[in-house]
């Protein structure tokens, strides 16, 4: 069963409580690439919840549509001050064609969204964006990196950024790929996004530079049942990053 990966605002409140988050999602058995680490934030919504963010530009954060409250909600959090502040973005904007209708539906949808900061948060740099190779074949290999929770149901490890390369699997398209671990294959549990990855880029790599090329937006447990660890269902950039660029622009922060 597909199911949300947003932490609850309570998590919200304990992140602020910690420290800078380590350089280390569910089962993951690597750490990031340093510049991996330092392009990922985490996103809070008031009455919405936790998800990942991925730095596309010093001052454009990524993140899925799905995460983004009404109004002037969002935050992102800086960890580079003491303790750590709430930032407010300038902007926000949310690709036109997102149906909350559809993500409820567990449907494919425009889970894309983009939040303008005012100022380059301290100690962070930023991610190229790409979009998937043509074509992305099952076997094919994504990173998805992400300060979600490491146990399913749990806030533990929530805040630290970790890693997982996963496989593809089924029919990978233009509105959704799903990936899992190779090792595991969906049968038992293995390295997976979790509650609070909603958002976290999928990662390819081009001849050793890690690209975003996709956002994070669902999972599953091993053999589809509801929880973590099994399926992660990521949304393509194939078809919103000229959206993504075009923001981008109108905002004075061209890619």
């Amino acid at each position: 069963m597909i199911r949300s990966l947003r932490c609850s605002i309570a998590t919200a409140t304990l992140i602020l409580a910690l420290a800078q988050p380590s350089h280390a999602v569910t089962g993951s058995r690597t750490a990031p690439s340093e510049t991996i680490a330092r392009a990922i934030v985490t996103v809070v919504a008031a009455g919405g919840g936790v998800c990942t963010g991925t730095l596309i530009t010093p001052t454009i954060v990524l993140t899925a549509a799905h995460c983004i409250a009404p109004g002037s909600a969002n935050r992102v959090i800086d960890y580079s001050t003491k303790p750590p502040q709430l930032v407010t973005p300038q902007r926000v904007a949310t690709h036109p064609q997102y149906n909350t209708q559809s993500i409820s539906a567990h449907r494919a949808t425009a889970d894309v969204s983009l939040l303008r900061l005012p100022a380059p948060l301290a100690g962070k740099t930023f991610a190229p964006l790409g979009t998937p190779s043509v074509p992305l074949t099952p076997a094919s290999r994504l990173t998805v990196a992400g300060i979600g929770s490491t146990v399913a149901g749990s806030d533990a490890g929530v805040g630290t950024v970790r890693a997982a390369p996963l496989m593809v699997t089924g029919q990978p398209g233009t509105l959704q790929i799903r990936l899992m671990d190779p090792q595991t294959q969906n049968r038992s549990a293995g390295m997976g996004a979790c509650t609070g990855d909603s958002g976290a880029p999928a990662f390819e790599d081009r001849n050793g530079v890690s690209v975003v090329v996709g956002v994070v937006s669902w999972s599953t447990a091993a053999n589809n049942a509801a929880g973590c660890g099994g399926l992660t269902g990521v949304t393509p950039l194939t078809l919103y990053r000229d959206w993504i660029l075009k923001t981008a622009r109108s905002w004075g922060a061209p890619l």
